[in-house]
């Protein structure tokens, strides 16, 4: 029998209790791997293992598939009306909203964040993310077409059927109603692996999916290891489509197993290194305050993290010195203090990560304005970093540290700025700081990103398309764009009186 998560939160922020399972979610029941391995959660404020939880294999993959394509031929699917599957979902974001500061607690614990942000971004958008795709369940529909009086044509958009997902360590919950929330609209199946730093909340969505009714099989969350369940998922027959959110190198790894096996649609939403321009006749205040929100929130460890800030000259020298005051300010420290803005990095292997990038860039030449070592002597935090006095080819301006470490770049002129801003292999977002409407949307239509934000930073909506040119990924998540992922059109030609 799989083991049990129970834990006693008495912080100054939530006091409560949370128990759950720790196995794998496989047709309706909770049980342990196949190889009866377990991985350890760790707690990034302190180092130490919180709980172990069930590790899956290849085998728990396969089972998982057959559980969710038999509850896709039976009780999913074409099987069950939009509106049926639409009651379900809202059924699931009710239980959500019950266990609100249970979710925020969790992913303060295993992920680092903190609590106040995300009982302000991650749950409640979350929530928001799953009703909104409850309302679209009964209305995706496909066309009429006319083309001659004895024909009939008209098109169907038909779920795939067994969808794979593999979701990230930084926004585990959000990734998580990200990726279910179109996927079950639509009718689809699922089988998820959350990350291994990160499962907590997915394991406790999985005790909720399973309390909201929804049938056995149509969500299979498989813990486990991205080198072996990952891809297990993306290179596996039976699985139809595959979603992925995280490395560009972990993206292109799953692209090549879905080609090489059945040519599975693939939805990939990857890494960034995203230009934030700020002119000279930018809100000073509110660029800083923007700015610092861009990289410093949830740690850096945000895949659109305005990392490299670009400065018009006339405005550089009081922006940095109200930006570097701006960053003093921010406290770092346990994910559970009430004014705790930044929290420790999620993991060992990310904390040594980043301060590789921080030794590269002073290797490199370039200044350390501000920060650029670790805080206390427990736990994986890193004080807000500034650079300055860089140069286009250092690997801490062309490369994604996924930290709270930016670049501070001076620039003169617009047309140069567009051409550096541009000059990465990345495109998922950009941002542009500027009173003047023309030039701010000007230069917003020339960025190569995805999103382009015009005096803010980091803003995402649910109905509202995310995702990246270039490198950045393949396909949209959010919005009704994201539908168009998991669902397979289907043109019917009727005869109403051709004769051959």
């Amino acid at each position: 029998m799989p083991g049990t998560f129970t834990h006693e939160f008495d912080t100054p922020v939530f006091k409560g209790k949370s128990n759950f399972s720790t196995g794998l979610l496989i047709g309706g029941q909770f049980v342990d791997g196949s190889e009866g391995k377990t991985i350890d959660v760790i707690n990034p404020a302190t180092g130490k293992v919180i709980t172990s939880i069930s590790e899956g294999g290849p085998k728990d993959v396969d089972l998982a598939v057959k559980a969710a394509q038999k509850a896709f031929d039976t009780a999913w699917g074409l099987n069950t009306p939009g509106f049926k599957r639409g009651a379900l979902l809202n059924k699931l974001a009710d239980l959500m909203q019950a266990h609100f500061d249970e979710l925020a607690a969790l992913e303060a614990l295993d992920n680092g964040k903190t609590f106040s942000w995300a009982t302000t971004v991650d749950v409640p958008e979350s929530i928001a993310c799953i009703r909104y795709y409850a309302g679209w369940a009964d209305k995706v529909h496909g066309q009429t077409i006319e083309t001659t009086d004895d024909k009939l044509i008209y098109t169907r958009h038909e779920p795939i059927g067994v969808v794979g997902q593999i979701i990230p360590w930084n926004f585990p919950l959000m990734m998580l109603s990200w990726k279910i929330g179109p996927a079950l609209a639509t009718g689809n199946t699922i089988v998820l692996k959350p990350s291994e730093f990160t499962p907590l909340t997915a394991l406790l969505m999985a005790e909720l999916i399973t309390e909201a009714g929804f049938p056995p099989g149509v969500v299979n969350i498989v813990n486990g290891y991205g080198h072996v369940v990952g891809s297990a998922i993306s290179s596996h027959m039976d699985i139809e489509k595959v979603a992925f959110t995280g490395s560009t190198l972990v993206g292109r790894k799953i692209m090549e197993s879905a080609a090489q096996s059945n040519l599975k649609n693939v939805t990939l939403e990857l890494g960034g290194k995203s230009p934030n321009i700020i002119f000279n006749d930018a809100d000073i205040e509110q660029a800083v305050n923007w700015a610092a929100h861009g990289i410093f929130w949830n740690h850096g460890q945000a895949c659109c993290a305005g990392s490299r800030i670009f400065v018009q000259s006339g405005i550089y020298d009081e922006f940095l010195k109200r930006f570097t005051e701006k960053a003093k300010s921010l406290k770092v420290g346990s994910p559970f203090d009430k004014d705790s803005y930044q929290g420790p990095q999620v993991s060992q292997i990310q904390y040594d990560r980043i301060m590789g990038y921080i030794d590269s860039g002073k290797s490199e030449g370039a200044t350390v304005h501000l920060g650029g070592e670790r805080i206390g002597t427990e736990g994986y935090f890193i004080a807000p970093t500034i650079f300055t006095d860089t140069k286009p080819d250092m690997r801490i301006v062309k490369e994604e540290i996924f930290g709270p470490v930016g670049v501070v770049i001076k620039f003169e002129d617009e047309d140069d700025v567009i051409h550096k801003a541009n000059d990465t292999m990345y495109g998922l977002a950009a941002a542009v700081f500027s009173q003047n409407i023309n030039r701010a949307l000007g230069t917003a239509h020339k960025l190569r990103a995805g999103t382009a934000w015009v005096n803010c930073v980091n803003m995402i909506h649910t109905n509202v398309p995310f995702g990246g040119f270039k490198q950045s990924g393949i396909g949209r998540e959010l919005g009704e764009y994201a539908l168009e992922n998991y669902t397979a059109v289907k043109a019917v030609h009727v005869n109403l009186g051709i004769k051959l």
